[in-house]
């Protein structure tokens, strides 16, 4: 039998088919209607692998989103289940930093991949990926060339934790002739500031593996090693932890 797990952020939907192993993955955009991204990525899975609703044994939906899942058999918050992907993907792991659309948080784990600990930030754009979109969109730029953007080890200071008057200085410091690398490598320094401020609330442990949209960045990544003088690791399936997650839950519970 198959299990899936349905991870439905701010930003996009991710969605996981498992067997014994991962089978296929798919990542959506929610747009405006969380209910219908969710339907929409069970439906890619199952047409993509010539599935019937009744093969499948259980589907687990977590993420901001996860209520509007009428099709779920189970809902599970998504630290649990960022908690459960992150051990699957690499079972050393013991700290989980994940980036998101609208929230970051850091999870810490024992040594059989529970959740013993983890804060969140989600009052504020701070640390987020839609930080680093609204700040890299002042330099006209696209986050997707994030990493080409960055060409060398020089950052400029940006101070504001917020993003409304990070955007101003990033303005000003334009007009002052910075470059736009610079900036940019500042704007990625700011976030992982952040990130240390959770860090710092919990019991952090070295194996940290690095979640969300955002750990395609290689540059994040490196710089979050640097930073926190430890190796962190990111995979292909790193955005998926949380949906990958769900469908273990889904297979061990139902």
């Amino acid at each position: 039998m198959y299990y899936i797990g349905i991870d439905i952020g701010s930003v996009g939907c991710k969605g996981v088919l498992f067997k014994n192993q991962i089978v296929d993955k798919k990542v959506l955009p929610t747009g405006w209607n969380p209910q219908k991204s969710g339907e929409q990525t069970l439906n890619y899975l199952l047409e993509a692998n010539n599935l019937k609703a009744k093969d499948i044994k259980g589907v687990v939906a977590t993420g901001y989103g996860r209520v509007s899942q009428r099709f779920a058999d189970k809902t599970v918050t998504e630290i649990t289940c960022h908690g459960k992907g992150g051990y699957y993907l690499n079972r050393e792991i013991r700290t989980i930093i994940d980036i998101g659309g609208q929230d970051s948080k850091v999870i810490s784990l024992n040594d059989a991949g529970d959740v013993i600990d983890f804060v969140m930030n989600d009052k504020c754009a701070a640390g987020t990926g839609k930080f680093l979109e609204m700040t890299i969109n002042s330099l006209e730029e696209q986050i997707d060339n994030l990493d080409n953007l960055v060409k060398d080890d020089k950052k400029a200071k940006i101070s504001s934790m917020c993003a409304v008057f990070a955007e101003s200085e990033i303005i000003s410091l334009l007009a002052d002739g910075v470059s736009k690398s610079e900036i940019a490598g500042g704007i990625i320094d700011s976030i992982i500031d952040r990130i240390n401020i959770l860090l710092s609330k919990i019991t952090f442990q070295e194996k940290v593996l690095f979640t969300g949209g955002l750990a395609q960045s290689e540059v994040i990544k490196n710089e979050l090693s640097k930073k926190l003088q430890t190796e962190v690791f990111s995979y292909s399936n790193s955005q998926f932890a949380g949906a990958i997650g769900a469908a273990l839950i889904s297979k061990d519970m139902l």
